[in-house]
């Protein structure tokens, strides 16, 4: 987080008094493997269930989660984990990816963030929001939105929806709309986003 993205984000009066109450949401640092794992455990599930359910998962290969982990790993034991049989698929076609490619922060570093998300939509199981996190938290991508992450949409109808500040529904335009001032840095601002929306 650099001076420059506190300062365009604090031009937005509401972001501002965002950034004076909150840290930005963090994550461990997951390698880029890892972190579409995660994704895909978490998706349509509840925080607290995801995070239950990607323990176990880790537990199921040891801690070491690679590709050949992965690929190796007995599917009745990911599915006692709490994984349904769909995303044992996914985990396995994210990772057949990984070995046929380099998916990482280097091995994506020439390629723009809408070719990063139409290389990795192109793997059975990894849609918009799954590559849209990875483009914040893996790669380290500064100007993403992840609109189809229904905490950031709630997060942003709570802060922005009226002046009553009871979250009135917005469009995804408006939503869109209200973004463009957090430019070129709507990465961190889904970060404090998030923090917000979890603090309460």
């Amino acid at each position: 987080m650099t001076d420059d993205a506190t300062a365009v984000l604090g031009r937005d009066s509401v972001m501002q008094r965002v950034i004076d109450e909150r840290d930005p949401y963090t994550e461990p640092d997951w390698t880029a493997f890892e972190r579409l794992c995660i994704a895909i455990v978490s998706q349509r599930v509840s925080t607290a269930s995801a995070a239950a359910v990607r323990e176990r998962v880790f537990e199921v290969l040891d801690g070491v989660v690679t590709p050949e982990s992965v690929l190796a790993a007995d599917e009745g034991a990911l599915r006692e984990a709490g994984l349904p049989a769909s995303k044992v698929g996914y985990l396995r076609n994210v990772a057949r990816a990984f070995r046929r490619e380099d998916l990482t922060k280097a091995g994506l570093a020439g390629y723009s963030d809408d070719e990063v998300l139409d290389r990795l939509t192109e793997i059975t199981g990894v849609g918009e929001w799954t590559a849209e996190t990875f483009l914040i938290f893996a790669l380290g991508r500064e100007d993403v939105l992840p609109l189809g992450d229904l905490a950031v949409r709630r997060g942003i109808e709570r802060l922005y929806g009226d002046a009553d500040g009871d979250g009135a529904e917005l469009t995804r335009a408006e939503m869109e709309e209200i973004a463009e001032q957090w430019r070129p840095h709507r990465s961190l601002a889904t970060r404090y986003i998030w923090a917000d929306y979890l603090a309460e």
